[in-house]
C-alpha cells in the first residue's frame, strides 16, 4: 500500500507528536509499504531518522500517487482534502490531540469534524470527544518500543522520586505543569522526596527540580523511569499521553486525573495501575500523597506494565492500520 502523511503547513520537529509519525512511518516501510511524509518545509526530527519518502511539495506535480493520504494535524485537514484529487486515494485524519491551541472549538467543528475524512483517533477520550458530534472514529493507537523501556530493578526505596513531564508556555499551561510544582512543595514539607523531570526545553529555574533531562537518548531515559517512584501526569488536554506509559513499561505507577481529555483512559485504571484523582489540584496533591506511604506501588506498577503490554507494540498497532485501509478501500 502506498501511504501519504501530511504535515504540509506542519512540519516535523523535535516532539512527541512528530515521533509518533516518524515511528509509525518507519514501521510501516518496515513491513513492506510506501509511505511518503508530505511537508511544506525541511524535516526538524532530530531524534529519529526518518527511513520513509520526505517530499517538500512545491507544486500539484510534487504529490506522490498513493492509495492513502492522512492528515496528521488540525492544520493539515485542508490540503489533505485535495492530495486525493491527484493521488485517487482514501482521505484520512488521525486525530492524536484536540488541538484548541490551533484554533477554536468553532472553528473545529467547521474545519475539522465537519471535513470529509476517515477519523482515526489514538485514544479513547479523542473517540468519546468526536461522539459528543455523533461522529464515528476508529481507534489506531501508534504502539509502544517493548525493547527499548524495560524493568531494570534498580529502585532505591531509601527515599520517594516522583517523576513527571516539564513543559513551558501553552503546552505547559495544557499540561498542568505547575501542579507539579504546587503538590510537590507541599508534599516536601512532610516526605523525604525528590522531583526528577525530562523534556525538550533547557532546564527550568525551578529549585524544586531535584534532576532534569533534556532530550535524553532511550538507554538514559530507561534508567531515569526506572529510578522514578511515582509518575505525576495532571494534564488535561491530551490524545494518548506518552510519557506515562513509558514510565509504566519500567513497572511506575502513575497518578492522573479524571480530565476528560487526560489521555490515560486507554491504560490509567484507579487503584489497578496507578491512581485517578479528580480534577482538582487538592485531590491531584491527595492522591499523590497516598501513593508515597502506600505499600500498593509494586503491586499497581506490575499492574501497569502488564496494561501497557496489553496495547501492543508499533508493528502491531500499524498492521490494524493497513488492515482498516484494506476494509476501507
Amino acid at each position: 500500500m502506498r501511504i501519504i502523511f501530511n504535515l504540509i503547513s506542519c512540519g516535523l520537529g523535535d516532539n512527541g507528536g512528530s515521533k509518533t509519525i516518524v515511528n509509525s512511518a518507519n514501521t510501516l516501510v518496515e513491513l513492506g509499504h510506501k509511505v511518503f511524509v508530505t511537508d511544506s518545509m525541511k524535516n526538524k526530527h532530530t531524534w529519529t531518522p526518518l527511513e520513509a519518502n520526505h517530499v517538500i511539495i512545491k507544486n500539484v506535480s510534487d504529490i506522490p500517487l498513493a492509495d492513502v493520504a492522512i492528515a496528521t494535524g488540525f492544520k493539515t485537514v485542508d490540503s489533505t482534502l485535495l492530495l486525493p484529487r491527484y493521488c485517487g486515494g482514501i482521505r484520512a485524519h488521525w486525530i492524536r490531540a484536540w488541538e484548541h491551541w490551533q484554533m477554536s472549538e468553532e472553528i473545529i467543528y467547521e474545519k475539522v469534524v465537519k471535513a470529509p475524512t476517515i477519523k482515526l483517533v489514538n485514544s479513547i477520550c479523542l473517540q468519546n470527544k468526536l461522539a459528543k458530534y455523533s461522529v464515528d472514529s476508529h481507534i489506531i493507537r501508534p504502539g509502544y518500543d517493548f525493547d527499548q523501556l524495560f524493568p531494570i530493578n534498580i529502585r532505591d526505596n531509601s527515599k520517594i522520586i516522583l517523576g513527571a513531564l516539564y513543559r513551558e508556555g501553552v503546552h505547559g499551561r495544557r499540561k498542568r505543569t505547575e501542579w507539579i510544582f504546587d503538590s510537590v512543595k507541599k508534599l516536601k514539607t512532610s516526605h523525604n522526596i525528590e522531583l526528577w523531570m525530562l523534556g525538550s526545553e533547557n532546564r527550568p529555574n525551578n529549585s524544586l527540580i531535584d534532576k532534569y533531562l533534556q532530550n535524553p537518548p532511550i538507554e538514559i531515559k530507561n534508567n531515569f523511569y526506572n529510578q522514578v517512584h511515582i509518575w505525576l501526569a495532571p494534564t488535561m488536554s491530551e490524545g494518548l499521553h506518552l510519557p506515562p506509559a513509558e514510565a509504566m513499561l519500567t513497572e511506575c505507577p502513575v497518578v492522573g486525573t479524571n480530565a476528560e481529555l487526560s489521555g490515560m483512559q486507554d491504560y490509567l485504571t484507579h487503584m489497578k495501575t496507578g491512581i485517578v484523582s479528580q480534577n482538582n489540584l487538592k485531590s491531584f496533591t491527595e492522591s499523590i500523597d497516598f501513593l508515597i506511604t502506600s505499600n500498593l506501588r509494586d503491586e499497581l506498577g506490575k499492574n501497569a506494565r502488564k496494561k501497557i503490554l496489553e496495547l501492543g507494540d508499533r508493528k502491531e498497532n500499524m498492521i490494524k492500520m493497513i488492515k482498516l485501509f484494506e476494509e476501507l478501500s
